[in-house]
């Protein structure tokens, strides 16, 4: 189907009920709407309160979601050009879409054996770029939670240093998954939810055969969780992307192929440097978890069981159709298997099997999949898991474990593996590369490490 250039049509805020539309369409006719409902604050500000600067940089956050929320209707068809006829679009924005476009969509065109080289090229005008403003913001967090063992980390550590972190969640209009709604449970911490409904037209050009795959999904969150701090007067928005995001799950004619490129510290540079220049530099974003390995994560998760049964990072738990969404861990995927490792090496035997249900280590028919954690077999499988030394490493301690080593896939996979490496091993606690963690969160990380 020939769909012509892919059109940024219109984009609106409607302050009254928090409503955000976005409007896009292909030149053959095709087109879609989108909503996003954003939580007002209790006495909601008029826009003469608000301020002129803090209005500009809201406007700029609408355009910036408009922008990035696109990439769920562009993948369709990925025609090769990409027009915004809502507003006059600057180089510089332009320029940052882009980037994220493409190297989002790497897997994306990947599995779909698309090129991605002479496409995504966005038109633009020679006009200056928005220019960013102070705004008056509260000195307090806000943290999205993903129902998984990293945002938990990351909200305990802030309590632990005295912090009051304002919680975040983004979901489709359904009740918010299990494992999301009871971490802010167990949490006691207030928290936001933004309702993102896709264009139904969307699941329809799907079903006649328009492109799908994986998009860059935490690039629009972070968006939307910044536009919802500003909202709110919160000066941070604090992820949960650990060290292990940056590494990519595979090289192809030398470009990096990363399911977690928007997790990614490349990711958080450009959308923190972005936000500074051309948004306000009163709103920060950054990655608490940066420093840490997926390992070194685990074994903070480890020192407290109050999450135990609410935790959860299955991705069959938080299917956008709340009927079809499973209750428990399912046991058979990348993401169960590499959180069932990375936790044995730190959690009592019981313990964990209480958690799971099922001893996935002594189950023969997991073992090609434990295999591609360890990077033995394929590469990296495409999910947020670990990085396949750290695997390998992880898998090599359980060999040397009275209570793990006789499982079927730990004896299976144990000639197979590099010598364990003590060394390397104890390495994976230690803070790594760089980070952009600003004053006062520097220290949070050192409490309970």
């Amino acid at each position: 189907m020939e769909a012509g250039a892919f059109i940024f049509n219109h984009y609106a805020y409607n302050r009254e009920n928090g409503m955000l539309t976005l409007d896009y369409a292909f030149e053959n006719g095709l087109a879609f709407r989108e909503t996003i409902a954003f939580p007002l604050p209790s006495h909601p500000p008029s826009t003469t309160q608000l301020g002129e600067a803090a209005n500009a940089a809201l406007d700029s956050c609408f355009r910036l979601i408009f922008l990035l929320a696109g990439v769920s209707y562009y993948k369709a068809f990925v025609p090769e050009n990409l027009i915004c006829r809502a507003f006059t679009l600057d180089p510089v924005t332009a320029g940052f879409v882009e980037k994220v476009y493409r190297h989002g969509l790497g897997e994306f065109a990947y599995r779909n054996g698309i090129d991605l080289t002479d496409r995504i090229k966005i038109t633009t005008e020679a006009v200056d770029s928005p220019i960013a403003h102070p705004v008056p913001l509260t000195a307090r967090p806000l943290v999205p939670v993903g129902g998984g063992k990293d945002s938990i980390v990351t909200i305990e550590a802030l309590k632990a240093k005295g912090f009051a972190p304002v919680l975040f969640a983004l979901g489709p209009d359904a009740p918010l998954p299990a494992p999301i709604r009871d971490t802010i449970a167990a949490s006691g911490l207030p928290f936001l939810k933004v309702t993102r409904t896709l264009s139904p037209a969307l699941i329809e050009a799907n079903k006649n055969g328009a492109l799908n795959g994986h998009v860059p999904i935490t690039a629009i969150l972070s968006v939307i969780a910044m536009t919802t701090a500003l909202m709110h007067g919160l000066d941070s928005v604090v992820m949960s992307n650990e060290h292990s995001a940056d590494a990519p799950n595979l090289m192809v004619n030398g470009q990096e192929i990363n399911h977690q490129y928007s997790k990614s510290f490349a990711f958080e540079k450009d959308l923190a440097a972005y936000t500074r220049a051309h948004i306000t530099p009163s709103l920060r974003y950054f990655s608490l978890l940066r420093p840490m390995t997926e390992a070194a994560i685990a074994r903070r998760f480890a020192q407290s069981a109050v999450y135990d049964h609410v935790f959860r990072s299955c991705n069959t738990s938080f299917r956008q159709d709340a009927a079809t969404r499973a209750s428990h861990w399912c046991c058979a995927c990348p993401k169960c298997r590499f959180v069932f490792l990375a936790l044995a090496n730190f959690m009592d035997k019981e313990r964990l099997l209480g958690i799971f249900g099922v001893n996935m280590l002594d189950d023969e028919t997991q073992t090609d999949g434990f295999a591609a954690l360890c990077g033995l077999d394929t590469h990296k499988p495409f999910e947020c898991v670990g990085t396949v030394q750290e695997s390998a490493l992880l898998m090599a301690f359980l060999v040397r474990q009275t209570a793990w080593q006789n499982d079927r896939v730990v004896i299976t996979l144990a000639p197979r593996l590099p010598p364990f490496n003590e060394a390397a091993y104890q390495a994976l606690f230690a803070p790594q590369g760089t980070c952009a963690l600003p004053p006062p969160y520097d220290e949070v990380l050192h409490a309970g490490a």
